[in-house]
């Protein structure tokens, strides 16, 4: 059963392989959700495979780049938007001169600049 999961995803990328170019974009989305089917697969998590592979489906199916670019720079607007935010909590905690308060506005701060960092490096690849 092992040796024919190889085999089927392989026959699943044919398609997808004929027309490289089209996509660059989607063909890496696509790729990146077969390694993590190929993943599933090999430590028997089938509900996680059904799904991947539902997406994989998906991608190769509806996936452009040009949309695909709308909707990664959708979430660095995003994130962004949620830093403004998360600048206005820690000021407002600062004027209250509580520093349990302002130690928490920092972290979640801290944590919406790094879903920043990451949403910025998936928009430039």
């Amino acid at each position: 059963m092992k040796a024919l999961i190889p085999s089927l995803l392989f026959a699943a990328a044919l398609p997808a392989l004929a027309d490289q170019s089209a996509n660059p974009l989607c063909e890496a989305k696509a790729a990146n959700i077969e390694k993590q089917l190929q993943a599933a697969w090999a430590e028997g998590h089938a509900e996680k495979a059904k799904g991947l592979s539902a997406a994989l489906d998906g991608v190769r199916e509806n996936c452009s780049d040009k949309e695909l670019m709308r909707e990664l720079e959708a979430k660095v607007n995003k994130a962004r938007d949620e830093i403004r935010e998360r600048e206005a909590d820690l000021r407002e905690a600062e004027l209250s001169g509580d520093p349990q308060k302002i130690a928490k506005r920092q972290a979640k701060l801290d944590e919406a600049l790094q879903d920043l960092k990451e949403a910025e490096a998936e928009f430039k690849n």
